[in-house]
């Protein structure tokens, strides 16, 4: 038993990390991707908001097809499917050609990220679920991190396509782990269904908002395009929210905001998750673009978030089960945007160890005391039979909100359309501090600890 438990941990932290993974890396590569195929920073912010948008929108539609259909299942088939889009972002031989592929890509992660920590719910219980989620945490964090640094050497001696096709045989291994050594559960929710039409307008919505701020640089504040877009996005997501409010099976079941921790946490994971997205990828286009930093240089200067998060993430997981969560929830990300604030003052020429590492581990060790115990307090304040779901909302907020960050933010800082100055860098760094800690206040303000 003992053996299985460890096995679906594994298996778990294997088809996670390649979603997590493309989160990450495809920062590094941006710079190549461009001088490749072109397009500027509006084609660099759709290579990204692409898979953040399909996998943002679509999460909530996995959590609820393996709260439906099983765990196991939905998670071997979105690693395959993952695998695959994976193998075509490779091929791709345009831009909008790889934009398209990516959100290939976020329709698969879609189906296996809620379903990974769903997985894991149902195996572990008391303590134990804590120290899981932890080391699920601190190992996928390590692959988010150490991505860069691989993906990075990769382009440097090769081509960014390989980042894309070392996603393949970690699908194969992941998908023979988990139908061979995964118990499965019989699903709970037969006869459900799934909400389409709550997907559609969600993907609609988040969709036309996205583009509206992508594009409006280039297109300017009185075109009709962007005005359009931007009006229609916002009704389709009022649409959206009071259609959840009527269907009788929705896709963001509202009644799992009533537990105020599940709802303080969700609105702490949107800040939080919209900072982390925008450190890094702002932080990787001044390396490469200002700093003059080379693919790898730049993946190997972030090295030491890797070490501080795998350093802590399981004993912060561990401790808030012992002590609460709010400690943590609130310290974290206090700790990583004071730590943030550093960089809205970072020359494009500085000094690595004295300028650069103190905010990066700074950062480091304030993420690592925030994402375990924001997850396990998520996961806890749903039923046993909503563990699908509540993952899929926890994650959906955490996408969109980096969706959003990137698109908005990104707005506000650049450099007409085709790049960022030391100016924009700075006041994205600024943004991700003010985002950052405002997730602490709403953890501090909001959190209860159990009993």
């Amino acid at each position: 038993m003992a053996a299985s438990r460890r096995f679906t941990l594994i298996a778990a932290i294997l088809g996670s990390s390649i979603a997590f993974i493309d989160g990450t890396v495809i920062n590094v590569a941006l710079p190549s991707i461009q001088r490749d195929l072109g397009g500027g920073l509006t084609a660099q912010q759709w290579v990204v908001d692409a898979y953040l948008l399909t996998l943002g929108s679509l999460i909530l539609v996995g959590g609820s097809l393996a709260d439906i259909f099983g765990e196991v299942r939905m998670f071997a088939l979105g690693v395959a499917a993952f695998g695959m889009a994976s193998a075509l972002c490779a091929l791709a031989p345009t831009a909008n050609a790889l934009i398209v592929f990516r959100g290939l890509q976020g329709v698969a992660g879609a189906l296996l990220t809620p379903a990974s920590l769903a997985v894991i719910t149902f195996t572990f219980t008391g303590k134990e679920r804590g120290a899981a989620i932890g080391t699920w945490t601190a190992w996928t964090g390590v692959s988010t991190v150490v991505g860069p640094l691989l993906g990075g050497w990769l382009i440097g001696i090769s081509s960014w396509r390989v980042i894309f096709l070392l996603n393949v045989p970690i699908a194969v291994v992941t998908i023979a782990i988990a139908l061979r050594l995964i118990e499965p559960r019989e699903t709970r929710r037969a006869r459900a269904r799934v909400d389409l039409v709550g997907a559609l307008l969600c993907v609609a919505g988040l969709g036309a908002l996205v583009f509206g701020f992508i594009e409006q640089p280039r297109r300017g504040w009185g075109s009709p395009t962007i005005a359009g877009t931007i009006a229609g996005g916002t009704a389709c997501l009022v649409i959206f929210v009071i259609w959840e409010m009527r269907e009788p099976a929705p896709m963001l079941p509202l009644r799992l905001f009533r537990p105020r921790n599940f709802s303080v946490a969700n609105a702490e994971t949107f800040a939080v998750y919209g900072g982390l997205s925008t450190w890094s990828f702002f932080l990787t286009i001044f390396l490469q673009q200002l700093a003059g930093y080379s693919p790898f240089r730049s993946g190997l200067a972030t090295l030491p978030v890797t070490i501080a998060f795998v350093s802590l993430s399981r004993f912060a997981g561990q401790w808030s089960m012992r002590v609460g969560p709010r400690f943590f929830m609130a310290a974290g990300p206090l700790v990583a945007g004071a730590s943030t604030l550093a960089l809205a003052r970072l020359p494009a020429q500085f000094d690595y160890w004295t300028e650069l590492l103190p905010s990066l581990a700074g950062f480091a060790v304030g993420l690592a005391l925030t994402v375990a115990p924001l997850t396990t307090t998520v996961l806890s304040d749903a039923g046993p039979g909503d563990a699908g779901v509540a993952s899929g909302v926890n994650n959906a907020v955490a996408r969109v909100a980096g969706l959003v960050a990137i698109a908005v933010v990104g707005l506000v800082v650049a450099n007409g359309v085709y790049g960022l100055n030391a100016h924009g860098f700075h006041e994205s760094m600024l943004i991700t501090a003010v985002l950052v800690m405002a997730g602490g206040a709403i953890g501090a303000v909001g959190i209860r600890n159990p009993g």
